[in-house]
């Protein structure tokens, strides 16, 4: 009988970051509502998805005579160490697969590094096991009533605890109580929406953007807290999709709803630390409508000087529909002369079907424009000058 390893994430460990989803360069990672999982016709075992992985959740390796579908991981509640169809052997040290895999890992290549500027973030310094508690010191909704979108800004004071974080970075929230199974709930992620110094110079806090969720076990509990309210916080997370700490950087952001937290605490930080750079800030934001946009009002009353700003709206009466690839296209020719600079760095941010609408969008500006983008887009990558975090 032939085994083969297969390439398994434990959805007990995992706490549904993507940041696996993000890394693998082969589209092996999945998910759905339940869990994350890896096809093993696509996996070619490269091991870039490992090293980022805040829990160790993705590094398993079983040795199988019949690989697990897609649809039998998606149902899992934990590992399994065997399968009544299966003949499967858990491979017990990562170290006994590493020695097979290393010439994968550099023909594919690897996880996209941070920009070279970032400061170096702190990581896991609170787990799901020994969490900080932080207290509500605000909750208000910054999408207006009556639309579809409840989206909400909340800031967590961490008192006398520390918390380092930095732009781009996630924190988990752990809801309370057990779920239909009796089994705690999974840590929740959420962006930060704030810079380092936190959401007010010189207190201890940072804010997120959450949407509400119909059936959210997560989203419904963060936004429903109260001031004064006591929550549990594992984190920080993240070591790629940091901001770069350059002044002449170039940074171009696009995003959709709850996407523009990470680029609220950019924005905030070049704002607060460098008001007068040359790098510029082009923010590419998508909505239904101004009343489901974020921030809209605080965005509108930002200086020209500091951010150029361009907002897409697909369902606004009377108007064609508008995504930010469209957006995109509109200033292709200020984009241009932005794309081969070593100075530029992309962030995207939010729903995973805006992903490739922003690359052919790109594609195309690059063809009209002399440059090729598949090979720019590898070098942006390899430079730490390319994130993509979508859901």
């Amino acid at each position: 009988m032939e085994l083969r390893r297969q390439h398994l994430i434990d959805p007990v460990v995992c706490i549904r970051c993507n940041t696996c989803q993000e890394a693998c360069p082969v589209d092996a990672i999945t998910h759905d509502s339940n869990n994350y999982v890896v096809s093993f016709e696509k996996c070619s075992g490269c091991r870039a998805c490992v090293s980022p992985c805040p829990t160790g959740a993705i590094d398993n390796w079983l040795l199988v005579d019949r690989p697990w579908t897609l649809d039998e991981q998606l149902g899992w509640e934990e590992l399994p160490e065997s399968h009544p169809s299966h003949g499967a052997t858990i491979v017990e040290t990562p170290a006994e697969v590493s020695d097979l895999m290393d010439a994968a890992t550099t023909a594919t290549g690897g996880k996209v590094p941070p920009p070279p500027s970032a400061a170096q973030p702190f990581t896991n310094v609170y787990s799901r096991e020994a969490p900080v508690t932080a207290r509500v010191a605000g909750n208000m909704r910054i999408t207006a009533e009556g639309t579809e979108s409840d989206i909400h800004h909340v800031v967590l004071d961490f008192q006398a605890n520390a918390f380092p974080v930095l732009e781009g970075q996630s924190i988990g929230i752990i809801p309370p109580g057990l779920d239909a199974k009796g089994r705690p709930h999974n840590i929740r992620l959420y962006s930060v929406a704030s810079p380092r110094e936190g959401e007010r110079s010189g207190y201890n806090n940072l804010a997120l953007t959450v949407k509400r969720v119909a059936g959210g076990v997560g989203s419904n509990y963060v936004c429903d807290l109260k001031k004064d309210d006591e929550v549990l916080v594992a984190g920080p997370f993240g070591d790629a999709f940091l901001m770069p700490d350059d002044p002449e950087a170039h940074i171009i952001m696009i995003c959709t709803g709850t996407g523009s937290a990470p680029f609220r605490a950019f924005t905030e930080r070049r704002r607060r630390a460098h008001a007068e750079a040359p790098g510029k800030l082009m923010l590419f934001f998508g909505a239904r409508s101004p009343g489901e946009l974020p921030y809209f009002g605080p965005l509108m009353k930002l200086p020209k000087t500091l951010i150029d700003v361009n907002l897409a709206f697909s369902r606004v009466p009377d108007q064609p529909k508008r995504y930010v690839q469209d957006k995109l296209r509109d200033r292709a020719a200020d984009l241009a002369p932005l794309l081969p600079d070593a100075k530029t760095h992309i962030y995207i941010c939010g729903l995973k079907g805006m992903e490739q609408g922003c690359d052919e969008a790109f594609a195309d500006i690059c063809r009209l424009n002399g440059l090729d983008w598949a090979s720019l887009r590898a070098t942006l990558r390899r430079e730490g000058r390319y994130h993509v975090e979508t859901y």
